[in-house]
């Protein structure tokens, strides 16, 4: 009996002692909690209405909730009693050990957080980065997906995507696509020329601000080497490619132009024996 008097005692002064303590620490917890909703819900609409990329608003409202969160946790835990410079410690400690068990995944973090506020690339950009080429389907804090020209799945981690050079070939709407077309020393270059400045007059997708480029960029071996260069929408690049090289080739043969290939004479000499 004594001993339950005692302990009934020791509840009811530590219910007197942090009771309202405690109370007023869970009530804090809750109406801090409901702030924290409303500010990270006012902070979406400001995002929105700024139109912040899409791809850089959740990594910000995630890092501004953890944050305001762990806050209050803090103030919540020193208004309770809780001796918050030995928990700071320990958790600073713990920290340490964490980020360098984990060095890798928090390069990739960071570097993740750099494509997101630097933003070399958006989604939907086709670049070349790591060996690889392909269009930027997702960007995620640890790593970027890309989909391949034939329908791959590339993850590649931001740690290194960030820290590399790349190609960014839709950062500009327009693209400039290089040939060099080769005809026999033997041909005419003004008539070569005409020839393909006809083919590139008949496709509308190439721009003819700037004028289209064509000159003699080689004496090769084997043939003279006209260089020709064409403006054209980035989307439409690879058409105009493909166009350029059917059509100049098909335009060649209908008007007797040569189209050299390596060629090698041989010569034989017999030996006379005496």
């Amino acid at each position: 009996m004594e001993q339950l008097n005692h302990l009934f005692e020791s509840s009811r002064e530590y219910i007197v002692t942090y009771g309202g303590k405690v109370l007023l620490a869970i009530l804090t917890l809750i109406i801090g909690f409901w702030i924290i909703g409303k500010i990270i819900k006012a902070f979406k609409s400001i995002f929105a209405s700024k139109h912040i990329d899409e791809t850089l608003q959740p990594f910000l409202i995630g890092i501004l909730g953890y944050t305001l969160k762990v806050l209050l946790v803090i103030s919540v835990m020193g208004m309770v009693g809780v001796q918050m410079t030995s928990f700071i410690a320990v958790l600073g400690a713990a920290g340490l050990a964490v980020g360098m068990a984990l060095s890798g995944t928090l390069q990739n973090f960071a570097g993740g957080v750099m494509l997101l506020v630097l933003k070399p690339f958006k989604k939907s950009d086709f670049i070349e980065a790591q060996g690889y080429m392909g269009v930027v389907e997702e960007i995620h804090i640890f790593n970027t997906k890309l989909k391949t020209v034939d329908n791959k799945i590339v993850i590649i981690p931001n740690g290194g995507l960030s820290t590399s050079s790349l190609i960014n070939y839709s950062a500009e709407p327009t693209r400039r696509v290089d040939f060099s077309f080769g005809i026999g020393y033997g041909d005419d270059i003004d008539k070569a020329r005409n020839l393909i400045l006809d083919v590139v007059k008949r496709n509308d997708k190439i721009h003819t601000s700037p004028e289209p480029f064509i000159a003699v960029g080689e004496l090769a071996d084997s043939s003279v080497n006209l260089t020709t260069r064409v403006w054209c929408n980035g989307p439409d690049y690879w058409d105009v490619f493909f166009y350029m090289n059917e059509m100049v080739k098909k335009e060649f043969d209908q008007n007797g132009v040569s189209i050299p290939f390596p060629q090698r004479d041989v010569h034989l000499f017999k030996e006379k024996n005496d």
